[in-house]
């Protein structure tokens, strides 16, 4: 479920011991000492709550305790693993699971005050009665509360309700719950669907207690604690519904009555009330803001649709201005998928309690801001990994703004169809991994359906810019609907320099509501929070759609017009550092290698051998293979590369793909004259390779990245690189190889300044001085983050596009398939097939559907029968679909309007499929 938090690892073994009155369990640990866990069921007006306690070593030692949360759908199992290492770290940790959900009894109110909040300042009455928890003074226990999702807006609002709180570490929660499921008027259907779904599941928390208490305190808690809380006690009452109000109509689960009846009105009629809105913000944090004033640790994700980024910033401001000690750590997931960083989010959240808990002044609780951004792949798996960005102070949502013109552009109208439908896409929720992931890789299914939306693009940028906050613009919007009314979602596009490709960062959109409308009305938008670069060459989209499939629109059709008053308004933040990634041995060795390159070229130069005789038909060929092979040693009978032929033309951008072993290496070195081939020859543009050939100054070539020196700026070093060639300056063409780089003003900064992408791209640069008729890239995208991998593929577009030729070898095989156009697969030093990525992947004309749910029989044959589709199978995991005319954007409308639960869509045989094909399953 979206709410839940993920199963932490499972304890590998545990020794149940009856102790007393109590259920002690010794849990094994390669960490003495072990943790001890009990058991208890404690009484609650109107509900019996599951709860478990941990603790770790002597119980006479007083300690912090810290209550531990779950997420909306789980229980208190699901926190187990973070108790237990806490307990090991020195705290008395309490874990249970919330009214209606695990093996708790009683309706859940969605942390309704007077009953989910009243229940957790009863378990700080609890710890108050503890011998080994610490106490600030009588019934005042030494307490944190933490949690995610539901229990992360828990600690917030027992902050607010109970002043014996005393830190809080809220994750990835809301702020305002009414804000979150009816922005701006707008309701969140989708997600509400599943919020309400999640919690009507009937049995989970009914009758699942019977028997007599087994917990360690008998006696224990029988009174009333300070305020005139009633205690809670050991003993378990029958279940039934709550003393103080009717249970929930069956239709509804385990909700109470009245939050089932909005649910059902909101639902049915598509549009929020103010009765909706003061229900739920009574039940938020936000409702009791001015009283949280104890140090909090804000955790947020930035792939989440459900609890964006705007919940963390509010939470920050308020208590920031009620003196209280704050953090805020962006981090990568979210609820719509994603890396949650457990390991290094928990260990902060430890770092937290250990200063203001344990009060331990050297305590390293972190920057005051930290955000989590793509920090290279993997070269062995190719897998992403993230670098964090610090600052000192946080920033906010707006910035240091930057302005971006959209242009003098008219007016547009569009239209909000009949029924909504169809609808666009940006997030579906409860799609496994989250499509905001795909966009941090640049790529997303995100669709405008044409005629229901306007469009207004600024113009490419001159240089990268990484927008950190919410962009905001103003508008004038006209409605035609019978009450003046409209309902869109703004959002703002990542465009690639071909104007084709675009990604929707994090899958976010704003939705808004605007009234009275039929005369024009001029709103402020503010768009989605993002944390996102946009590339040098690549240009905003501002586009404001009448759909979106996660939310409700009006059912009646209308046109809205739409133009722009302002520029487009984008906040950065430029005190945020990105940690930079280490630098490699070959930046200091640069001066050597510069020497040894040098006099390497002067040994060449006079020891040249006398050279085939050009071949004129050959002349306008940049590469053409013939029969090449090399020995791993003389006497050796093996070969690294062995008969080897293939034909590259003018153009091209060719993928030269093998697994480890293929001889990939070892061909780009004889064709760059590096190494002399046993049999076979090469010839570019006509000309026969031999170590310094003269041919070579046409061949540009980047292997195993360049070295600069850091003091030096960017342009310096590439002035620097060109002069050590002894070529003429004007035959560098500096100004074209930069633009195609698309570095943009960086080059006038220290080199020691850039990040990995932007050396890089200099690196590119360098091997482009004198704009080469053939490019050879040896693993270009290595060390990259995925938005820098974009980039690095457009590069290689744009300078193939002016007539070029690129050769790149990479194992990231979707990197391949999205940026050549011709591939030549080697395994064991052979060639394997050769052609273009089409032919060997295939006609590309059958697309896998997934889907969430099984569809019937009628339905797949209606499928099939839909206009340019040529069949409908079923297949594990969802359809096989062949198109017949139809393109995948016509298709993915069609199975939206007829209600189908996909969950993607992609082509039915990737590169990778056809790569492991051709090489018998081998790895690259």
């Amino acid at each position: 479920m979206p709410f839940r938090l993920p199963r932490w690892a499972a304890v590998t073994a545990a020794l149940a011991v009856l102790a007393g009155a109590g259920t002690w369990t010794a849990v094994a640990s390669d960490e003495p000492p072990p943790v001890h866990r009990a058991d208890q069921v404690l009484d609650m007006p109107g509900a019996r709550i599951d709860t478990s306690y941990f603790t770790s070593g002597r119980d006479a030692d007083r300690r912090p305790a810290v209550l531990l949360g779950h997420g909306f759908g789980g229980s208190k199992d699901d926190v187990r693993a973070q108790a237990e290492k806490l307990a090991r770290d020195g705290y008395a940790v309490l874990t249970w699971s919330a009214r209606g959900f695990g093996a708790s009894t009683g309706e859940i109110g969605l942390n309704d005050p007077d009953h989910e909040v009243k229940d957790v300042q009863r378990l700080v009455d609890w710890l108050a009665g503890r011998p080994e928890v610490q106490l600030d003074k009588a019934g005042d226990p030494r307490v944190g509360v933490t949690g995610a999702s539901y229990g992360g807006a828990v600690s917030l609002l027992a902050a607010g309700h109970d002043t014996r709180v005393d830190a809080i570490a809220p994750q990835i929660t809301y702020w305002n719950l009414a804000d979150a499921l009816f922005p701006d008027g707008v309701f969140k259907k989708l997600w509400a669907g599943i919020f309400f779904s999640t919690g009507a599941t009937p049995g989970a928390g009914a009758g699942a207690d019977t028997g007599t208490d087994t917990g360690p305190d008998t006696g224990a808690d029988t009174g009333t604690q300070p305020g005139g809380r009633p205690a809670a006690t050991g003993s378990r009452a029958a279940d039934g519904p709550r003393a103080d109000g009717p249970r929930a109509a069956a239709g509804c689960g385990r909700f109470t009555a009245e939050l089932c009846a909005m649910y059902e009105s909101v639902a049915v009629s598509g549009k929020p009330d103010a009765a909706a809105r003061t229900l739920l913000e009574a039940r938020s944090p936000s409702a009791v803001g001015d009283r949280i004033k104890v140090p909090a640790l804000i955790v947020q994700g930035r792939s989440d649709s459900l609890f964006p980024l705007t919940h963390a910033d509010a939470m920050a401001k308020t208590l920031a201005a009620n003196g209280a000690p704050v953090a805020v750590d962006w981090i990568a997931g979210g609820h719509d998928g994603g890396d949650r960083e457990t390991d290094r989010v928990e260990a902060r959240i430890g770092d937290w309690f250990d200063r203001y808990l344990k009060q331990d002044k050297g305590a390293d609780t972190g920057p005051a801001f930290r955000v989590s951004r793509a920090g290279g792949v993997d070269s062995t798996d190719g897998q992403a990994q993230l670098r964090g960005a610090t600052s000192d102070r946080y920033p906010g949502l707006s910035g240091d703004p930057l302005s971006v013109s959209l242009g003098a552009a008219r007016p547009q109208t569009f239209a909000n169809p009949a029924g909504a439908n169809p609808p666009a896409i940006s997030a579906v929720p409860g799609v496994g991994g989250g499509l905001s992931q795909l966009s941090s890789l640049g790529v997303g299914l995100s669709l405008d359906f044409p005629g229901q939306y306007a469009r207004f693009d600024a113009k490419p940028q001159t240089e990268p810019v990484r927008i950190t906050g919410t962009p905001t613009v103003r508008v004038k919007v006209t409605s035609d609907s019978p009450d003046g009314s409209a309902v869109l979602f703004a959002k703002v596009y990542d465009v690639g320099p071909d104007g084709r490709q675009q990604v929707l960062p994090a899958q976010l959109v704003a939705p808004v509501r605007v009234e009275g409308a039929a005369k024009g009305r001029s709103v402020d938008l503010t768009l989605p929070a993002i944390d996102h670069e946009i590339d040098a060459g690549h240009r905003l989209r501002l586009v404001l759609s009448a759909t979106d499939l996660g939310y409700a629109s009006p059912a009646t059709p209308a046109a809205y017009t739409v133009a722009v008053e302002s520029p487009l308004t984008v906040p950065t933040a430029p005190a945020v550092d990105t940690q930079a990634a280490a630098m490699p041995w070959w930046v200091w060795g640069l001066p050597l290698a510069g020497a040894l390159i040098a006099a390497a070229l002067l040994l060449t130069s006079r020891r040249r051998t006398e050279a085939p005789a050009p071949d004129p038909e050959l002349a306008v060929v940049p590469l053409q293979i013939t029969g090449l092979s090399k020995k791993y040693a003389k006497s050796s009978d093996r070969y690294a590369v062995r008969d080897l032929s293939f034909r590259v033309e003018q153009g091209q951008v060719l993928g030269l793909l093998g697994p480890n072993g293929a001889g990939k290496t070892t061909t780009l070195r004889m064709l760059m004259g590096l190494i002399t081939p046993d049999d076979g020859e090469i010839r570019v543009f006509g000309q026969a390779i031999r170590p310094g050939a003269p041919v070579l100054s046409r061949v540009g070539a980047f292997v195993e990245g360049a070295g600069f020196l850091p003091h030096l700026s960017g342009r310096d070093n590439l002035e620097l690189y060109w002069k050590a060639t002894g070529r003429p300056a004007e035959d560098a063409h500096i100004e074209e190889a930069l633009e195609i780089a698309g570095l943009g003003d960086a080059l006038a900064r220290a080199v020691r300044t850039y990040s990995q992408g932007m050396r890089q791209r200099l690196a590119i640069a360098q091997a482009m001085l004198g704009l080469p008729d053939l490019l050879i890239l040896d693993e270009p995208t290595n060390g990259l983050d995925p938005p820098q991998i974009r980039e690095m593929r457009d590069v290689m577009i744009r300078y193939a596009a002016q007539g070029r030729t690129v050769i790149v070898s990479s194992h990231l095989l979707s990197e391949v398939e999205q940026s050549c156009t011709h591939l030549v697969v080697m395994d064991r030093g052979q060639l394997v097939q050769a052609g273009p990525v089409g032919e060997i992947t295939g006609a590309g004309d059958t697309l896998l559907v997934t889907l969430g749910d099984t569809v019937p029989d009628p339905l797949v044959d209606k499928i099939g029968a839909l206009p340019g589709i040529g069949s409908a199978v079923r297949t594990e995991g969802g359809l096989l679909v062949r198109l017949d005319g139809a393109d995948a954007t016509a298709l993915i409308g069609e199975l939206v309007r007829l209600d189908v639960p996909l969950t993607g869509v992609g082509p039915h045989r990737r590169l990778e499929d056809a790569f492991l094909t051709l090489i018998g399953g081998g790895s690259a």
